[in-house]
């Protein structure tokens, strides 16, 4: 089994790795720091982890205020007055600031609107009581069997995941969890009146979540896409309209369907692997087309040929998302929206471009093969212009990992100058893959930070425990002057692992430091 949950990056690491021993416990993998458990590991039974399955938990609430009182929101027909928690804020070297906190009855106001006289509040699943989320692994890390992994998910509140599981006796299987609000009159994609039309009917209960156990094709996966069973009997309740697109899991596909047996070392390399299937579909509209203009002649000529993965050493990845991210996303809108609706969108969906793109009749209408052809040559050609001032004239001295880089940010480092930076700071590092690679990469179109991907590795061998494999980044510790505070953060971008260790006797042998806490007598 092997899970390689996404974070955005911070220091220090926000997943720690931990090993908890007690009478009647055994088990081993990552926790959240700030929560006792393990949601990512094994027990030496069962093996279980975890990535967003995208229910949505939150609705955003407009209130039509009393113009007398802005104090006061219509609801069902009477005025109802906010409630108001006033909070004191210490200042160093000043006096305490009061801040009013201001609450409807469906979660905080976030925003108001005086001279409309209208205010917005969210209301969110976390915010229910008992959600305390990722606690719900304290139940299920202790499950011996699928029965009682599932038992245990069913009242998982948030952040709404994708379980995979993997037990001694050869089972497998996907359990799905979090609290799911029933909307009985909308569907949740845009904001609604707060005055009492549209309130949440209850939540749908744990065992109505889709699962398998066993899937006939022999494996299960996962990467955030749509994965709602075709035939799904509670679909009525609309669980989620927005889920990434399914580049990463179409990828995965190809590769477990490919082998008869899948290893620790497949494993590991299937975490890291950097093929784009979008950037390969795009080759495959690239192939056939040709340019009188220099520069886009160059490009093509570059592009020819590439397997479309996306190294941090490549030339042609770096121009590849240079003109995906930078040039095609804007030109497509621009060509298939209106003016002012195009200004709007920030970014096109990828499903929805890549289909338009290969089937272009549909949205560019007359013309829409040379159209199409037209809008591909223009903006690649101006990414391969920007790219000779940005990197140099000689595309063969491109590196994606050049542009793309992963850095480290401790959120108390602006607080200092450099030196303090320098401390608790860690990289820049180069930065490989993207958004549609298995080894996810998302970053900033502006300067390509990667600002979400991988925080902790784990391949699990499932039965021969001590060979399972894991990685953490950038580093275990959250101390600035320990040295495990950012050494994994290099070999985490190599994709790189060490391992994970169960049996007492390895460990001990693999010891560095041991802290023993003695009770006071």
């Amino acid at each position: 089994m092997a899970n390689d949950p996404h974070r955005a990056y911070s220091m220090p690491s926000l997943r720690y790795i931990a090993h908890l021993n007690a009478p009647d416990m055994n088990v081993i993998g990552a926790g959240e720091p700030a929560l006792p458990g393990i949601s990512i590991g094994h027990n030496g039974t069962i093996a279980f982890g975890l990535t967003i399955f995208s229910i949505d938990q939150e609705d955003l609430y407009v209130y039509e205020l009393n113009p007398l009182d802005h104090l006061q929101y219509r609801y069902r027909g009477q005025w109802e007055n906010f409630r108001v928690v006033k909070e004191s804020i210490l200042v160093k070297g000043g006096a305490p600031a009061s801040v009013d906190m201001v609450f409807s009855r469906h979660g905080p106001v976030i925003f108001t609107e005086a001279a409309k006289h209208r205010a917005f509040a969210v209301r969110s699943g976390w915010l229910e009581a008992g959600m305390a989320p990722y606690f719900g692994s304290i139940d299920y890390m202790q499950a011996k069997n699928f029965t009682q992994f599932k038992q245990a998910m069913l009242n998982w509140g948030a952040p709404t995941e994708n379980q995979v599981y993997a037990d001694t006796s050869g089972n497998i299987g996907w359990v799905t969890g979090g609290l799911a609000p029933i909307r009985p009159n909308w569907d949740g994609l845009l904001p609604v009146p707060g005055d009492g039309r549209y309130e949440w009917a209850g939540f749908l209960t744990g065992d109505k979540l889709p699962s398998s156990l066993n899937p006939k094709q022999g494996w299960f996966a996962s990467a955030n896409e749509m994965n709602l069973p075709a035939g799904y009997p509670y679909a009525k309740y609309k669980l989620g309209f927005e889920w990434p697109n399914n580049a990463r899991r179409a990828r995965i596909g190809e590769v477990l369907n490919s082998k008869e047996k899948v290893s620790i070392e497949d494993s590991m390399r299937l975490q890291n692997d950097l093929l784009s299937i979008p950037a390969r579909r795009m080759m495959a509209l690239l192939k056939p087309l040709t340019s009188s203009d220099p520069q886009t002649r160059a490009a093509l000529d570059l592009l020819r040929g590439w397997d479309a993965v996306e190294t941090a050493q490549s030339a042609q990845a770096a121009l590849f998302e240079v003109w995906w991210s930078r040039h095609l996303n804007r030109a497509y809108v621009r060509a298939v929206l209106e003016p002012t609706a195009a200004k709007a969108v920030t970014s096109a969906d990828v499903t929805a471009m890549m289909h338009a793109l290969e089937r272009p009749q549909a949205r560019f209408k007359r013309n829409a093969r040379a159209k199409r052809d037209d809008l591909l040559l223009t903006s690649l050609g101006a990414a391969y212009a920007e790219l000779e001032k940005a990197a140099g004239p000689d595309p063969k001295a491109w590196r994606w990992g050049q542009l793309h880089y992963s850095y480290y940010g401790h959120p108390m480092s602006t607080m200092g100058d450099g030196s303090l930076r320098a401390k608790l700071n860690a990289g820049p590092y180069p930065a490989q893959g993207s958004a549609n690679t298995v080894n996810q990469s998302s970053y900033r179109a502006n300067d390509f930070l990667k600002v979400n991907g991988p925080s902790f590795r784990l391949v699990v061998d499932v039965g021969n425990w001590d060979n399972s494999r894991a990685m953490n980044t950038p580093g275990q510790s959250g101390d600035p002057d320990s040295p495990h505070y950012r050494d994994l953060a290099q070999a985490w971008g190599k994709g790189e692992y060490f391992p994970l260790l169960y049996s007492r006797k390895l460990i001990e042998a693999a010891t560095e430091t041991t802290i023993k806490l003695v009770p006071a007598r």
